[in-house]
């Protein structure tokens, strides 16, 4: 198949790949934290919007609109200012109507799957670190005189969704279990909270100094 880059192409891909899955980011903080708070449900709908942002961004590389955003100053300005603004708002969330488990709230209205999915998708796609990433990180593997180039984007694009699952599925489950130690403890489900909100901030101060050249 054209668009099937080859073994020795694929294996590095794959590689890179698995380190980038399991490096803390705001998606990783985001679906983790819908997990202790909502539920496995929510922390996998999550985790499948910010999913769904990857294929998005590859296909953003492919046509090469990333790459005008990137060279527009005013276009990455904005782009910076409307990621790091809803991280900020995510970290507002986590402090002001955290403490899910706490029980004045265990019988609280659940956000719907939906949402947990677009909260996903709004903190993949508003991360100009990431449009950065995949313009610099899918280009290595395909060669620009290749023909059969933005299939082979496509196909990598969407193997690092499928080789990104099994290793941010685990971490979902694993949330899902320290969930119940938190449910008996109101108090470490206020510093978690307070965590998740200093974690979801420091990416929007990460994200504003992020420099498009």
């Amino acid at each position: 198949m054209s668009f099937v880059p080859d073994n020795t192409t694929l294996i590095q891909f794959a590689i890179a790949t698995f380190i980038l899955a399991i490096t803390p980011g705001p998606d990783m903080t985001l679906f983790v934290s819908r997990t202790l708070s909502q539920g496995r449900a929510a922390g996998f709908a999550s985790m499948a919007g910010a999913l769904s942002g990857t294929l998005i961004h590859t296909s953003l590389v492919v046509v090469g609109v990333s790459a005008l955003i990137v060279a527009s100053p005013m276009a990455f300005f904005v782009l910076k200012i409307f990621g790091a603004g809803y991280l900020v708002f995510l970290a507002w969330q986590a402090v002001t109507k955290g403490s899910a488990f706490s029980p004045e709230k265990k019988v609280g209205p659940q956000i719907s799957l939906a949402r947990a999915w677009a909260a996903g998708l709004g903190v993949n796609l508003l991360n100009p670190k990431i449009i950065l990433f995949f313009m610099t990180f899918l280009p290595q593997f395909v060669s620009a005189h290749d023909p059969n180039a933005p299939g082979k984007l496509f196909f990598l694009g969407a193997m690092f969704v499928v080789l990104s699952i099994p290793v941010t599925a685990p971490m979902v489950f694993a949330a899902e279990k320290f969930s119940a130690a938190m449910k008996a403890s109101p108090r470490v489900t206020r510093v978690v909270d307070y965590l998740f909100a200093g974690v979801f901030s420091a990416f929007a101060l990460k994200i504003l100094t992020a420099q498009a050249k």
